[in-house]
């Protein structure tokens, strides 16, 4: 089931991709179920938003592909390296990437990101998939040159508009099936490559992460980028496509 965040004549709902149309739904399904209003509208009529807004946090995972390690000059994690973004980097399908002042250099990576459906603490790897509500595609945009000098992460990877979400939340997408995550900077494949090389599994990421801290529903993880990283400047269009979830596209702005 695909399930879709958007506005509609001023208002936000949520609704089931169904082919051209949107099976609109009573409420947030993570909370509310999936009860319908009756109501079907054209996807054509809608804005398609980010699918979900963290409640708490977006919990992110680095160096979890081994060529994008080395592409950075770096080793590879013994265990995964977490960090976090703010709900307030958040965007949705087609919004503008804001690229910030005073940073020279904005990357993209293409991600595979899970949305958590139920507070997990302490899950272990073996049940860790069943607190995932679904999966959709992420942007973990990076202001490279704040990331070398801070020290820390926190701004670098942590900025307005840094992290693009989208286009729909799939409840029935494998993780650890063949899918197939591309990269295209204005038309051309960048990043390309099996999720399946992620060096930590979603599962044992989940089990790391919530032997830290407590993961809550509408809490995002993403999962690591493969090779092919690279600058993004004003005007150019980034779409991140994960076979199965659809295609992610946003375009940068000069702040």
């Amino acid at each position: 089931m695909r399930i879709a965040r958007f506005s509609h004549q001023d208002a936000i709902r949520f609704g089931i991709v169904d082919e051209g149309e949107l099976v609109v739904l009573a409420g947030d399904p993570m909370f509310a179920g999936f009860d319908t209003t009756g109501e079907r509208v054209p996807l054509r009529d809608v804005a398609l938003l980010a699918p979900v807004i963290p409640r708490s946090k977006v919990v992110c995972i680095g160096r979890n592909y081994r060529e994008h390690a080395a592409e950075l000059g770096n080793e590879v994690p013994a265990a995964p390296m977490l960090f976090f973004k703010p709900n307030t980097a958040v965007v949705g399908p087609g919004d503008a990437v804001v690229l910030p002042k005073h940073s020279d250099f904005i990357s993209f990576e293409g991600e595979l990101a899970a949305v958590i459906g139920r507070i997990a603490k302490n899950v272990s790897a073996s049940d860790a998939l069943d607190y995932v509500f679904g999966y959709t595609i992420a942007n973990d945009l990076t202001a490279r040159d704040w990331q070398k000098t801070d020290g820390q992460w926190a701004r670098a990877k942590g900025f307005d508009t840094s992290c693009p979400l989208g286009p729909a939340i799939e409840t029935e997408f494998d993780p650890a099936g063949p899918a197939t995550l591309t990269t295209l900077l204005n038309g051309e494949v960048r990043q390309q490559g099996p999720i399946t090389d992620m060096i930590f599994s979603l599962a044992e990421i989940i089990e790391f992460a919530s032997a830290a801290f407590t993961l809550l529903p509408g809490d995002v993880i993403l999962t690591g980028t493969p090779a092919g990283v690279g600058q993004i400047v004003a005007g150019d269009t980034v779409e991140v496509e994960i076979s199965g979830l659809g295609i992610l596209r946003n375009t940068a702005r000069a702040a």
